[in-house]
């Protein structure tokens, strides 16, 4: 049996119930959820050149289907957390606003 490995997935997300759109897939493979996860802050930091108010960093089973995902599911609230289920599987950068400032 082979070992599974992980690729992370670049999602890019709008507002409300918009579909984040799969725009690119990190060139890397990881050998578990969690090495890929801990590898999403520096991925996002490269990527942050995506017309996005959010963009997603999510981690997958080579070769398996990406599972829907909404701009709604991954926008941050004003407390700027994610909601405690989304949190362990999805990586998040927020585009700036006026409150970054």
């Amino acid at each position: 049996m082979e070992p599974i490995l992980y690729v992370m997935a670049i999602l890019g997300c709008g507002e409300g119930d918009a579909p984040c759109r799969e725009v690119r897939v990190d060139q890397a493979s990881y050998r578990s959820e969690a090495a890929c996860m801990a590898a999403t802050g520096g991925v996002l930091l490269d990527n942050d050149d995506l017309p996005y108010p959010a963009v997603v960093a999510r981690c997958r089973p080579a070769g398996a289907r990406l599972q829907p995902l909404r701009g709604s599911d991954v926008m941050l609230p004003q407390s700027g957390r994610l909601p405690a289920a989304s949190a362990p599987r999805i990586a998040v950068a927020r585009a700036p606003g006026p409150r970054d400032r």
